[in-house]
């Protein structure tokens, strides 16, 4: 299972989550194999938040354009 509970609190809003380099070899529950976890968890949270999955900034986007509707 892939566990990135540690690194979300890491992650920033706009997709992004820094990582070191270190070459510490994993693979994700697709059999994907990437450098480290954090790099792996950082893949993982962008498609997350590509989907709105964590931001919930879809949410916000959407509430916009009613209170213009609603000033005019």
């Amino acid at each position: 299972q892939d566990d990135c509970s540690e690194f979300r609190s890491q992650f920033e809003a706009g997709g992004r989550l820094s990582c070191t380099r270190e070459n510490d070899p994993v693979r994700d529950a697709s059999g994907k194999q990437h450098t480290n976890k954090c790099l792996m968890c950082a893949e993982k949270f962008k498609k997350e938040a590509q989907r709105g999955g964590q931001s919930g900034g879809t949410g916000q986007r959407n509430r916009l354009p009613t209170s213009e509707r609603t000033k005019q």
